[in-house]
């Protein structure tokens, strides 16, 4: 006879009970349980998760009427099951139901991808332990002739939307006529910036980002001055060091890598 594996009743309880507080208005009411302890649970459980992304996501959550928003918040708890028990990812779980399960609404804005994965940087940022485990470094070392190390905690971003002027007074329906480049980095007092960047600065960082066989800042803005269509790279050379500088004071370059001699 084959083996029919049935679940302790404790467990079906449990997994009832989970069921119709994700979905109070569909799922079968479980058993044994007052109404009123039931709804009491039911109200805490939106409640704290609600709360919880509604500061995650501030521009979001202002920017959508309080319908839209709790109903958005309710279909995340129906459809979506968490990989993670920490609060903290929370946030993170929402961006993956938003991106991969949520069914795309009429009434959402163009922009709400983009926008969500802004704000969800902001926290991915403020926690990040990327840069628990630095190489040796010259804090004051030249950035032209040595080779700048970036910050592990520096994101270089790119949107469609220019999501870091979003607000209730401004919500486009069309991208911009360029992309907004975009650096969310944490500085060496753990405070977390936004700083809007052109095309040339972003081509800079990333080029630093991946330099995986160590050229030096010099060698990197004469690649970007190569790119650029300079019949003289060295021209580039003051304003690359410029922005090199620039960065270096910002906390985004950390200073530059101490080679083996």
């Amino acid at each position: 006879m084959p083996n029919i594996s049935i679940e302790p009743e404790f467990i079906q309880q449990q997994l009832a009970f989970a069921a119709y507080i994700r979905d109070p208005d569909h799922a079968p009411y479980p058993a044994n349980i007052e109404k009123r302890r039931m709804a009491i649970y039911c109200e805490l459980f939106f409640n704290n998760v609600e709360s919880l992304l509604a500061s995650n996501f501030p521009v979001l959550h202002t920017i959508l009427s309080n319908e839209h928003w709790r109903s958005m918040i309710r279909d995340f708890l129906i459809k979506h099951r968490c990989k993670t028990p920490h609060f903290l990812e929370l946030a993170e779980e929402f961006l993956l139901y938003l991106q991969q399960e949520r069914v795309v609404q009429d009434w959402e804005p163009p922009f709400m991808l983009e926008l969500a994965h802004y704000e969800w940087v902001e926290l991915a940022v403020s926690i990040s332990n990327a840069d628990a485990s630095l190489p040796i470094l010259e804090p004051n070392g030249n950035l032209l002739e040595g080779i700048p190390v970036v910050s592990p905690i520096v994101w270089n971003l790119s949107y469609q939307f220019p999501v870091h002027r979003i607000a209730l007074d401004f919500q486009p329906n069309v991208p911009g006529n360029e992309k907004s480049h975009l650096v969310v980095y944490r500085d060496c007092q753990d405070r977390v910036h936004f700083l809007e960047i052109n095309q040339v600065t972003q081509k800079l960082l990333k080029l630093l980002q991946d330099n995986n066989d160590q050229k030096t800042g010099r060698d990197i803005l004469h690649i970007i001055a190569t790119e650029l269509g300079y019949a003289e790279p060295d021209q580039i050379l003051f304003v690359g060091q410029q922005m090199l500088l620039d960065l270096k004071h910002r906390d985004i370059i950390l200073g530059t890598l101490v080679t083996e001699r």
